[in-house]
């Protein structure tokens, strides 16, 4: 039976806040947290399901703080967070007949390229109004959302830094608010995944309670940042965040299965 040790609560307590001040911003905390958890010797469904519950009180306050600054499209969450749901299930089947080693191996080939488009001066998109109606929100939104639903239901990491990046290149929205309304859309899944976790009792709450308030106070503080920088904060975050997930896959799929 796991007991946290003094050791394994401030490391974690640490990730949380870095990986709440980063997921507020430009998604990806999870790529800090995750590596915590497991490096402090958690179990692995322990750390998945004390890393979801407590990422859902850190997410819920980065939605309201946006939400007060007027920032979440609600109509294009909506709408959207249905064909998430659609994606993230076909998904898991996918999960269940194909082999997740492959995606993750064409991910680190194609992670290099996102990282130069983000890099890449660009047009900003702050003062084009986000679709309400036309082909942008009732085609491309729905297609947006199934495929990132479907990677997330099949693979999941960086869900939300490739929703933000979607957002953004595809569906025209400004930096800061696609990550604004990243987190409705990521609020959602992580609220679905905790309830499953709680539900088969795999949570180990002090350490959960630790890390959600970390998570809130990374969360509020980043989630203001941003409000007040804008889309230059944001786009380096990206970058990190990127950088971190890219990392992540290569000691995954390349370097970790060779030891």
């Amino acid at each position: 039976m796991f007991t946290m040790s003094l050791f394994c609560g401030f490391v974690c307590a640490i990730a949380a806040f870095a990986g709440g001040f980063i997921d507020a911003i430009s998604g990806g905390g999870g790529l800090l947290t995750i590596p915590a958890l497991l490096l402090t010797g958690v179990p692995p469904h322990l750390a998945l399901g004390t890393n979801k519950v407590s990422a859902c009180c850190g997410t819920t306050v980065a939605l309201f703080n946006f939400a007060k600054h007027g920032l979440v499209n609600w109509r294009m969450a909506g709408y959207g967070i249905i064909f998430s749901i659609i994606g993230s299930w076909l998904g898991a089947w996918l999960a269940l007949i194909l082999e997740s080693a492959l995606l993750g191996k064409v991910l680190v080939a194609l992670l290099p390229l996102a990282m130069i488009a983000t890099l890449l001066p660009q047009k900003q998109h702050d003062d084009i109004l986000p679709p309400r109606d036309g082909f942008r929100f009732w085609v491309l939104l729905p297609i947006v959302c199934v495929a990132i639903g479907l990677y997330d239901g099949f693979f999941g990491p960086g869900t939300g830094i490739f929703l933000i990046l979607a957002l953004h290149w595809v569906l025209k929205m400004g930096l800061i608010q696609a990550s604004a309304t990243a987190k409705a859309f990521n609020l959602a899944s992580n609220v679905s995944a905790a309830v499953s976790f709680i539900w088969h009792d795999s949570v180990y709450w002090p350490l959960a309670i630790i890390m959600g308030v970390c998570f809130v106070a990374g969360n509020w503080i980043g989630s203001a940042v941003a409000i007040k920088i804008g889309s230059r904060l944001v786009r380096r975050l990206l970058l990190v965040s990127l950088v971190l997930l890219l990392g992540t896959l290569l000691w995954q799929f390349f370097i970790a299965p060779a030891n």
